[in-house]
């Protein structure tokens, strides 16, 4: 467990030139870990979170846990394991600057909504998440939502702090839909003042 965890796991990092921020959402790279020297590396990847509705159970209102292709789980903080892939999508990054700016503000850009191969669709707020994170109690940076098929703030770090959060994603699985494999994608941006 980290000894510096009280809530959630945000943590001061030094101040430092240049002006960084690092995001990563699922599969990231970093040469080395953070509290070893360790410094930001550029990652293609994009994740996919997907569920599979039994039949018996489509449009029943009955919530179904989606999982995600993300084999993230260390935080390149500290290497501690922080998630429990497949379950969880890893969301955290740093914002550090010696100049004396606010914070750096985390959004997610959703579609109105999944569409399948036939134009069907389901409203993207048919997906929502919980936060937590392995050995935390109390308040996320990156907390409990829902998403609104538009671009919205989902947390903020501030400066010169790396913060993290876990995130299990849920299908409300509330309207009755034609069958088909429903696809979206969410962009999460970090920016800076």
């Amino acid at each position: 467990m980290r000894p510096e965890l009280s809530d959630a796991f945000t943590v001061n990092i030094a101040a430092r030139n240049p002006r960084t921020i690092y995001l990563q959402v699922g599969v990231g790279s970093f040469n080395g870990i953070y509290t070893s020297n360790g410094t930001p590396a550029n990652n293609a990847t994009v994740n996919v979170v997907s569920v599979t509705v039994p039949a018996a159970q489509v449009g029943s209102g009955t919530v179904q846990t989606m999982t995600t292709n993300s084999t993230a789980a260390r935080s390149f903080y500290d290497n501690f394991v922080f998630c429990n892939a497949p379950a969880q999508l890893y969301v955290g990054g740093f914002y550090r600057s010696t100049a004396n700016t606010g914070a750096a503000t985390l959004t997610a850009s959703s579609p109105a909504n999944l569409v399948n191969a036939n134009g069907d669709s389901i409203p993207f707020n048919q997906i929502s998440w919980t936060s937590s994170g392995n050995g935390d109690s109390g308040a996320q940076p990156f907390p409990a939502g829902t998403f609104n098929g538009a671009t919205q703030t989902i947390g903020t770090i501030n400066r010169n702090q790396w913060a993290e959060s876990c995130h299990t994603f849920r299908y409300a699985n509330s309207n009755f839909v034609a069958s088909g494999t429903y696809t979206g994608r969410v962009v999460y941006t970090l920016s800076t003042p």
